[in-house]
């Protein structure tokens, strides 16, 4: 017979009966909850048993095993570990035959689920044993049982670990994406997290990968619109790319998906860094200006609104004159594509990522030091993980069929140049 040397809650022997716990309910809620749980999962061992080796003592040439004792198993739940009686099963070959209750009991890891969930809301591992008992539950915390930090670091690190590299080997071609945002969040010194959210034809929004990288570089980012594109993202499809700005980021996109592929550079972080470089007197009539233009249906007029705001900076402000001439071809992407307001509005800004971001900080900020980068990998992609139970749909969701009908026209469009272009050079 097999012996455990894990450290358990050793309560399945001494705990009183069902209806002795009953009748304590009101002071013992949660010990009745665990005994209850603990008789219904051996009378499902039990069955399991009888299914594979016949009733007691009954003679059966069909059966597939035969009873070999019962043993103390551990099994975690959401307040610790805590021992079941189980019996044994052999078949005639006297090889240990699993049985189905206590493999699903087992595999489903409740203990370590509930712990991630609690590092990710940002409980620390030290109150972690606090955290899974009820405040007067009369379950002792002790030795072994699971609780402790360590332990709680454990499953978290495991557990973390597996689900990141089940979401980064996703297949991305059973995506409908029809925009992708791109985005680099600091860590610390020489260490960024480079993230890619998409948009489905639905208006749904999917965490897509993440990677790191020394800095915000065009190499960092080739590496993650590589991963991408070998998971299924195909790169002749058109999509809009929605980017803070950086020069890396769209080196890379053009690189991988042609460089015609729409851009829209992110009009909160334009108007920000505008607004921020301008003296006060300017404040007023720059933010004026910039809404016009962001508002404006036709881009041309737009784009004549922003050059005449550089124009009557030149003087007073010329390295804000000049930022804002920097990238113009990218900040009315939206427009020429001839979206709706509503739709407009949704896909002008980065401001999907920089939620995800912020629930990215929030989950970490208990993390006092980062040890290496596959510990900042697993946080990040947890993160990421939580911020898309928060994710709702666009809200011009039912916008996005003109989005599509105008990244087909942009698509055709170069297509045709293209063409007409290879003909003129062979003439």
């Amino acid at each position: 017979m097999t012996k455990t040397n894990t450290s358990h809650l050793a309560i399945a022997s001494s705990l009183p009966s069902p209806q002795d716990a009953f009748d304590d309910v009101r002071n013992s809620f949660e010990r009745f909850c665990l005994l209850s749980g603990i008789e219904v999962l051996e009378q499902m061992l039990e069955e399991d048993a009888g299914a594979l080796c016949g009733k007691h003592h009954a003679r059966n040439t069909e059966r597939k095993g035969h009873r070999w004792g019962t043993t103390q198993g551990p099994i975690g739940f959401h307040g610790g570990k805590t021992k079941v009686k189980r019996p044994r099963v052999r078949d005639k070959n006297k090889k240990e035959i699993p049985l189905p209750s206590w493999s699903a009991a087992q595999g489903e890891d409740w203990l370590g689920k509930w712990a991630m969930n609690l590092m990710l809301i940002n409980v620390s591992t030290r109150k972690f044993g606090r955290a899974v008992r009820l405040p007067e539950g009369d379950i002792p915390v002790e030795k072994g049982d699971g609780t402790s930090k360590s332990a709680a670091s454990r499953r978290f690190v495991a557990l973390s670990a597996a689900k990141m590299k089940e979401w980064m080997s996703e297949d991305l071609s059973k995506l409908d994406l029809l925009v992708i945002q791109i985005d680099g969040l600091h860590i610390k010194d020489e260490l960024v997290m480079i993230a890619a959210v998409g948009i489905d034809a639905d208006g749904h929004k999917h965490p897509l990968a993440v990677i790191e990288g020394a800095t915000e570089n065009t190499v960092t980012v080739q590496a993650l619109l590589d991963d991408l594109v070998e998971r299924g993202l195909d790169p002749k499809v058109c999509r809009l790319f929605i980017l803070d700005g950086a020069k890396a980021l769209k080196k890379a996109v053009r690189n991988t998906f042609g460089k015609h592929t729409p851009i829209q550079r992110c009009q909160v972080h334009k108007s920000r860094n505008i607004i921020d470089r301008l003296p006060k007197g300017f404040h007023g009539a720059a933010k004026k200006a910039l809404r016009q233009a962001w508002e404006m249906d036709d881009a041309d007029k737009g784009e004549k609104l922003l050059r005449n705001l550089a124009r009557r900076l030149e003087e007073e402000a010329p390295g804000v004159s000049g930022s804002i001439l920097e990238g113009i071809d990218d900040i009315l992407t939206v427009t020429r594509l001839g979206l709706p307001e509503e739709l407009r509005r949704s896909l002008a800004c980065t401001n999907i990522i920089e939620n995800m971001m912020g629930t990215i900080r929030r989950v970490t900020r208990n993390v006092k030091r980062w040890r290496n980068t596959k510990m900042a990998l697993r946080w990040t992609a947890a993160g990421m993980m939580e911020a898309k139970k928060g994710f709702r749909r666009i809200r011009a969701y039912k916008q996005l069929p003109q989005l599509r009908a105008a990244l087909l026209a942009h698509q055709k469009r170069h297509q045709e140049n293209a063409n007409l272009d290879r003909q003129a050079k062979a003439a």
